[in-house]
């Protein structure tokens, strides 16, 4: 009984939505720490995996929405700032942290309120 309500959809994509946020985090880093190593393309999360999520959540599927697996792949988007051939933008990467900060927030925030809201159905308490 407990397995099925780690398996409602929203929770899993919400699960899922925080595991890419957690690996465009360690892409951002490491984008920063390359920001003078020659010839570094700029790496982020693969635009896919949103619009596959998006498909899988909406489908209700939780076997769907379990298969994903976020990727990183080179930012084809990114342009070089300087001749070395570097993608990496400093002021962009920091926006980049900013906002996925942000996401991070709203992501545990909504993963712990279904948690608390299960709590309070086992112990009857907040």
């Amino acid at each position: 009984m407990i397995e099925a309500l780690f398996s409602q959809p929203n929770y899993l994509a919400a699960k899922k939505t925080l595991d890419a946020v957690v690996l465009r985090q360690e892409a951002i880093a490491n984008n920063i720490a390359n920001l003078e190593t020659p010839g570094y393309k700029r790496v982020d999360l693969a635009p896919s995996f949103e619009t596959e999520l998006e498909r899988a959540a909406a489908s209700g599927d939780p076997a769907q929405i379990n298969e994903l697996k976020p990727t990183l792949e080179v930012d084809s988007t990114a342009a070089p700032s300087s001749r070395d051939g570097n993608t990496v933008h400093l002021e962009n990467e920091l926006m980049q942290m900013n906002e996925n900060a942000v996401e991070h927030s709203l992501e545990t925030q909504l993963i712990s309120g279904m948690l608390g809201r299960i709590q309070m159905a086992i112990t009857g308490k907040d």
